[in-house]
């Protein structure tokens, strides 16, 4: 357990950062076999698939980001003075700013190809 020196020291508790990180990452997996049943109904193939299930990942990371992160970091009283922390910084609240937005792309494509693949099959069909 963490003192509370240490907290003022370093204000970032692992813990937290390791439950936020599980968080994402359970929300990418649903995301991503949602993006694979919506690429099978819709018949993509190849190139477009991919393309659909990038463009989708990333852009339910610009939606988490918007609701869940970038609020609490522009309050005043969120981080420290100086930190210079730049307009997506969310250093805060996961390990680094590549995990957050990139972490999910390569852990989620499993499920979206398995997911695109049986959804085609059932409506090629």
């Amino acid at each position: 357990m963490l003192s509370e020196r240490d907290l003022q020291l370093s204000p970032l508790v692992p813990e937290s950062i390791q439950h936020n990180s599980r968080s994402l990452y359970n929300l990418q997996s649903l995301t991503a076999s949602l993006f694979g049943v919506a690429a099978g109904i819709l018949g993509l193939e190849s190139y477009s698939g991919f393309l659909f299930y990038l463009a989708f990942t990333l852009l339910t990371s610009v939606l988490f980001y918007a609701v869940r992160v970038a609020p609490s970091s522009a309050s005043p009283s969120s981080g420290k003075a100086g930190s210079g922390g730049g307009l997506l910084d969310t250093s805060r609240y996961f390990r680094t700013t590549l995990e957050f937005w990139t972490g999910g792309v390569l852990s989620g494509l499993a499920g979206y190809i398995l997911t695109w693949t049986l959804f085609f099959g059932i409506v090629r069909a």
